[in-house]
């Protein structure tokens, strides 16, 4: 890691881990002890008003210590990798120009990749064509969509589902946007930053991040997760194709209040089902969270389920400082 005197090498510090893991508690201690300022490194963190079902930090946790990239969306907007990637460059710099250590931490690994790796120099989003793809498909059918991918851009058609609307509408308009495949800016990379010391909260045993995450949920749902997610539909601009909606335990809600209101609001809201698939998806979540880690051979593992893992964690991070 680069010296204090290097000004144009990151001074920062990662702490990654799957969800329930106890990186907030654990990335404020870590930040008190170095003078840090926390960059979150959450998909969903970044949206306003999910407050309860992304266990966002409290507000005397916010205010304990100088936190970025929370609560900079509304989640009618999307959020890429890429604009993480360009937005921690920039904020590490400036907590590195007040004098402070930078402390990357959250759970979506898809943001790491982007620090650690760099990403294909995709194009942005871009709305208005975005709508007029969503128009087409109405009509025609998101088989037909994958034919006409398949005639501009078959390396990509190729490796997608006929249903996968998600990806298939991002490769049609990257191509109408620029005239160029999808596939065409793969390579193209933006510089990845690869020495940041990386510390990851992981579990020896699984049965106790499956014990933590159903208990999560449950203090999720006795806050009101369930009117949290009925306050965001009632916004009327929201839907459940936005990946604000599609987070984890969003997307469960979401699909049952559907279903709910499908059947007419005969019977009371199925609570058990919601607590079911919510803590079933988090699982799984936790699964590919800890998957990603496994590919991530420089980082430094700290048993979150042991004993003094705090402690643990706090040494080993004295011992990466310079």
């Amino acid at each position: 890691m680069a010296s204090r005197g290097v000004p144009d090498r990151p001074r920062a510090i990662a702490l990654a881990g799957p969800t329930a893991s106890g990186k907030t508690a654990a990335a404020l201690a870590v930040a008190r002890e170095h003078d840090a300022e926390i960059v979150s490194v959450d998909s969903a963190l970044v949206y306003r008003g999910m407050d309860i079902g992304t266990a966002k930090p409290s507000a005397d946790e916010l205010a304990a210590v100088p936190h970025h990239l929370i609560d900079v969306r509304d989640p009618s907007q999307a959020y890429s990798a890429a604009e993480f990637a360009a937005d921690a460059h920039r904020l590490v710099q400036e907590i590195n120009a007040r004098g402070k250590l930078a402390l990357l931490a959250g759970g979506t690994m898809l943001y790491f990749k982007a620090w650690y790796e760099g990403l294909d120099a995709m194009p942005p989003a871009d709305p208005a064509i975005r709508a007029e793809i969503e128009a087409e498909a109405a009509g025609l059918g998101w088989p037909s969509m994958h034919a006409q991918l398949a005639q501009v851009d078959p390396a990509t058609a190729a490796r997608l589902a006929p249903a996968d609307s998600q990806r298939l509408q991002r490769a049609l308009e990257v191509y109408r946007a620029t005239g160029q495949p999808l596939s065409s800016f793969h390579g193209q990379r933006s510089t990845p930053v690869n020495d940041t010391p990386l510390f990851s909260l992981e579990p020896q045993d699984r049965a106790w991040l499956h014990d933590r995450i159903a208990q999560r949920f449950d203090a999720m749902l006795a806050a009101g997760f369930l009117e949290e997610v009925q306050a965001l539909r009632e916004r009327g601009d929201l839907t459940a194709q936005l990946p604000s909606m599609r987070c984890v335990g969003y997307r469960q809600a979401w699909e049952l209040l559907d279903e709910h209101e499908a059947s007419g609001d005969v019977h009371p809201f199925p609570m058990h089902l919601l607590r079911e698939r919510g803590i079933a998806a988090t699982r799984q979540l936790a699964k590919r969270q800890l998957t990603w880690l496994r590919g991530m051979p420089q980082r430094r593992v700290i048993a979150c389920d042991g004993p003094d893992a705090l402690e643990h964690l706090l040494q080993a991070v004295r011992e990466a400082m310079p």
